[in-house]
């Protein structure tokens, strides 16, 4: 390829790059950007100011064709002692027989496709369900010493679904050491291109 055409090609990648990056934020009825939550529910922050003078920006989170969910950021740890984990540790947990996918978003979004081998315990009934999780229930308490490996997810970096799961998992005997949380949750491995299958009961 000649050096021209290579940089043309480079140049119109790098543009289109830019672009998806770029997309405008969808307007409401009454023509303003949907505006949504940074971090948490109780927080409600909705911006980020950097810099000072001239040069401060603001930094808002819009709803835009790729922002999927309007949850709020959740931190990589949920849980102290969980651990969180890439597509990669995904991939390398589906074949491990002391490990469970665990899809806990609700059983609708399950139906419509999930990643394969997933288990769909949705998050508000997974601290009553730790029996599939390899838990037994003794003197009215969840005895955990056999529970498997669980890998944790649901729609993604700003869905609290999982995490509100793994705190009331947590809070009922499940040990947290055992819990890899998947934060990228369906958002990320969609657009990655991952495969999905439709979720089965």
């Amino acid at each position: 390829m000649k050096p021209f055409v290579r940089l043309s090609v480079l140049f119109f990648v790098a543009l289109s790059t830019f672009s998806a990056f770029a997309e405008p934020a969808k307007v409401s009825k009454d023509g303003q950007p949907e505006y949504l939550r940074i971090v948490s529910e109780d927080d409600k922050v909705m911006a980020v100011k950097v810099g000072t003078g001239d040069k401060a920006v603001t930094i808002q989170r819009t709803m835009t064709s790729c922002a999927k969910n309007k949850g709020w950021l959740q931190p990589l740890i949920p849980v102290a002692g969980s651990h969180p984990v890439t597509e990669l540790e995904v991939l390398a947990s589906l074949n491990d027989k002391d490990s469970m996918l665990i899809d806990m978003r609700q059983q609708d979004h399950f139906v419509e496709g999930t990643i394969p081998t997933a288990i769909n315990i949705p998050y508000t009934e997974v601290a009553l369900r730790l029996n599939e999780l390899g838990c037994e229930k003794t003197s009215g308490a969840w005895n955990c010493t056999n529970a498997k490996k669980v890998y944790a997810f649901c729609n993604g970096p700003v869905c609290p679904q999982s995490p509100i799961a793994m705190k009331a998992m947590v809070r009922d005997g499940f040990p947290a050491d055992k819990i890899y949380y998947y934060r990228g949750g369906m958002l990320d491995w969609e657009a990655l291109g991952f495969t999905t299958v439709e979720g089965e009961f």
